[in-house]
């Protein structure tokens, strides 16, 4: 018998596990391209995420930079006043030394004022035990009277601003 087919039979099983492999081979392609795709995604939104607090930094440090440029802004402009009223208490020709006296004493009040609304607190620590925390005693001196310790003269009085000492008072103290 002659067989007239021109092709062999091919084997089925090996069709088939040849289609099994080729639909293997095309689902592992596009689990492929979906997780490059969700890598790419990611990439961009670690990108945007870096971008993002890079300007959040210059930002803020542009901010700060302003903030430490015009911290006395306030304070500055409260003393304003204060500038002129001296300035012009120095055109003005006065004989009367008390007049001159009350214009100051007014200025000082005003300047007083002003420091202790932006945290300023004068230490006067007169009939006081001294405190080294607070007060500098650069000498002592007999003082009938008074306790040994005690603040007797204040030479320079302190300065505290916000609880924190600025400047401590120099002062004499009673000996022992």
């Amino acid at each position: 018998m002659q067989n007239n087919d021109s092709q062999a039979p091919e084997n089925p099983a090996a069709n088939a596990a040849e289609e099994a492999m080729q639909a293997d081979l095309d689902a592992l392609r596009q689990r492929i391209a979906e997780l490059e795709a969700g890598n790419a995604e990611l990439r961009d939104s670690v990108l945007r995420e870096r971008a993002d607090l890079e300007n959040q930094r210059r930002r803020l440090q542009r901010d700060l930079e302003q903030a430490r440029r015009f911290a006395n802004e306030k304070l500055l402009n409260e003393l304003l006043p204060i500038y002129d009223g001296l300035e012009r208490g120095m055109t003005v020709e006065v004989s009367d030394v008390a007049t001159m006296r009350e214009g100051i004493n007014l200025t000082l009040k005003e300047l007083l004022r002003i420091a202790q609304n932006n945290g300023l607190v004068q230490v006067d620590p007169l009939g006081q035990p001294l405190d080294p925390e607070r007060h500098h005693a650069v000498s002592m001196v007999e003082a009938p009277g008074q306790a040994p310790g005690t603040v007797v003269t204040v030479l320079q009085k302190g300065y505290v601003l916000n609880d924190r000492l600025l400047r401590p008072a120099l002062v004499a103290v009673a000996k022992d």
